[in-house]
């Protein structure tokens, strides 16, 4: 018998809802965004971290999108010598 695992619905719901409101906030508050990156020194590195944030929760929302849809990635063989 097979295992079946149960699909992400509730991660996939909740990791959509947190990439639209960042997407919102980015979009809405762009000046106050753009004043803060454009002071220089320790800010520089708020793109950085904003670009590893939305990264993780946009790829943990297509994660949970392609594996609740039934796509998975191929398992890779074992080489036989």
């Amino acid at each position: 018998m097979g295992s079946k695992r149960k699909k992400p619905v509730g991660s996939l719901i909740v990791m959509g809802i947190i990439s639209i409101a960042l997407y919102a906030a980015l979009l809405m508050k762009q000046d106050i965004i753009n004043a803060h990156v454009g002071k220089g020194g320790l800010y520089a590195i708020l793109p950085i971290i904003t670009a590893f944030l939305f990264s993780y929760v946009h790829g943990s929302f297509t994660g949970n999108f392609w594996t609740v849809l039934g796509i998975e990635a191929a398992k890779k063989k074992k080489e036989v010598k």
